[in-house]
């Protein structure tokens, strides 16, 4: 296999040889390593899978397998404020879809992607259990409902003025 580009630092590394190490004789131990994986790094990179894999002498497909199938992995990156749209039912009738869009437009990123600065990501979800509140967006913690589009701009400029 064609040699991964090493991502993250030797200290995240030692962390997950450990986690690996020390959960390995588990049965099933498999998605306890992937959760303290992206936990040390953030998301799961290939190589952080292929650690894995040769970790537990197990094929790397068949952690790309798991780590594609559970939406709570991630294969890139994620800002420093993490962007979730609620494209539920009640959202999405209420007008979410053009929440997102206009998100997109002021980040200049897609729905998975992380901005070149690292500040924010943009993903969706199904539902965060506020649908009087609909549209709804998430940052962080931090709940922003019955948005409008022209909403948008002033709540990101918040995250960008503390950033500074």
């Amino acid at each position: 296999m064609e040699q991964c580009e090493a991502i993250g630092t030797p200290e995240q590394a030692a962390k997950l040889k450990s986690v690996i190490e020390s959960s390995r004789e588990t049965p099933g131990c498999l998605m306890h390593i992937l959760q303290e994986a992206q936990e040390i790094y953030g998301f799961l990179p290939i190589n952080v899978q292929k650690q894995i894999a040769e970790g537990l002498n197990i094929s790397l497909s068949e952690v790309y397998g798991v780590v594609t199938f559970y939406s709570q992995f991630s294969l890139n990156p994620k800002g420093k404020h993490r962007v979730s749209v609620c494209l539920g039912t009640a959202c999405y009738v209420k007008g979410s879809d053009k929440i997102l869009e206009e998100i997109e437009k002021e980040l200049g990123i897609k729905c998975g992607e992380c901005t070149a600065d690292g500040l924010f990501s943009i993903d969706s979800c199904r539902c965060v259990g506020a649908c009087g509140l609909a549209p709804v967006v998430m940052i962080g913690d931090e709940v922003y409902g019955k948005l409008t589009p022209e909403m948008v701009k002033p709540i990101l400029d918040k995250y960008r003025e503390e950033t500074k």
